[in-house]
């Protein structure tokens, strides 16, 4: 069944991948989109800039934890889709405070569950046939894997190896426990590692380039031979469209980018973009790689077979590697005001002029 959402619920949607996904949504297909994000440290509603002014694009700084204000939103709004990406992400973090990502990942997608069931169970017959929640997971809750030549499917085990991954691997099972035991129509993804613009700097790819315009050194954990596949960020939110869209209640659907790159690779890769667009004076960029100790529990490798959405939905990305990573790159360097506020933590400041304009726009919405 091909379904056509005219009103879309965006959890995180002022994170990394949340802001693409709104940024699409509005921008580029035009629909009504209500954007719920608590604004941790990682939400920016700068990276939103570009809808902001959009009489589509409505914002509530809302913790997803938050049960009433969650069934508030959703039944005042009246999506026709829940997509949800608010999550705890960073593994380091993880490691160092669990706390946070079980409230999050856990509790946070249960009290979203339950809010969307009970809304999904007062609409009529058609509107419930079609509504989706559709839940935005990881690769690593598979865990890694010791063949080169192995692939993770839909249908490969868990084994998560740090406290985000097994948070993730929760909430996976908590939304196909939810779809079994009330029927609630629910859709998964498992995607690779997502890279592009907006990132913030505390992934490997934007820390390396921002690094390195700083002279700074270049880490890399252990000999750098961690193996990713790497998923440009608007490859990775047409796919979730398609899901949505077009995929079977009830299914999950691996999204890769068919990029395996060792880590050590992936800097390289970037220090030769930066050697040809920004050329240091002593030598290349390369010389600032700095080998430090690997982080407890780290998956060696991670690749996602992607044929389930290719065969079934016709999905395939659209960026190699090194096109994704030009453009990356080529986005850090354009665009330092956005990294300045990062870096300088006034972005943090200017959320309530921003966020005020956003919420404004909900006064005069139609349903909110």
């Amino acid at each position: 069944m091909v379904i056509s959402p005219n009103r879309i619920l965006v959890t995180g949607g002022a994170g990394f991948i949340g802001s693409a996904l709104v940024r699409y949504l509005v921008g580029e297909l035009g629909l009504q989109v209500l954007n719920v994000d608590k604004l941790t440290y990682a939400g920016n509603l700068e990276s939103l800039a570009q809808v902001a002014n959009s009489p589509n694009c409505s914002f509530l700084q809302v913790d997803i934890c938050d049960s009433g204000r969650m069934s508030e939103a959703i039944n005042s709004f009246q999506p026709d889709v829940i997509m949800h990406l608010a999550a705890e992400s960073h593994v380091d973090r993880s490691i160092d405070g669990a706390g946070e990502f079980i409230q999050t990942n856990l509790v946070g997608t249960f009290t979203l569950l339950e809010a969307a069931r009970s809304y999904w169970q007062t609409l009529g017959s058609q509107k419930k046939q079609t509504f989706r929640f559709h839940h935005i997971s990881t690769d690593e809750v598979y865990g890694d894997l010791e063949k080169t030549d192995d692939l993770f499917t839909e249908t490969t085990p868990y084994a998560p190896s740090s406290p985000y991954s097994a948070s993730k691997a929760g909430s996976d099972h908590l939304v196909r426990a939810w779809a079994r035991t009330y029927g609630l129509p629910v859709v998964i993804t498992n995607c690779s590692n997502n890279y592009g613009p907006f990132q913030f700097p505390e992934k490997l790819i934007p820390l390396v380039i921002l690094n390195a315009l700083e002279e700074k050194p270049l880490p890399i954990y252990g000999e750098g031979k961690q193996v990713r596949d790497w998923l440009y960020v608007d490859d990775h939110v047409r796919a979730l469209y398609e899901v949505v869209t077009k995929g079977d209640a009830g299914e999950t659907y691996n999204i890769g980018g068919h990029n395996e790159k060792q880590n050590i690779e992936v800097v390289r890769a970037i220090c030769r973009i930066l050697d040809e667009l920004v050329p240091r004076r002593n030598g290349s960029y390369k010389s600032l790689v700095t080998h430090v100790q690997d982080r407890p529990g780290h998956d060696m490798r991670y690749a996602i077979d992607a044929s389930k959405i290719q065969k079934s939905l016709g999905w395939v990305p659209e960026e190699t590697f090194e096109t994704g990573l030009r453009k990356t790159v080529e986005w850090y360097l354009v665009n330092r005001e956005w990294v300045a506020h990062v870096q300088d933590g006034s972005y943090l400041r200017e959320r309530l002029g921003v966020a005020g304009s956003l919420q404004s726009q909900i006064k005069g919405s139609e349903k909110v």
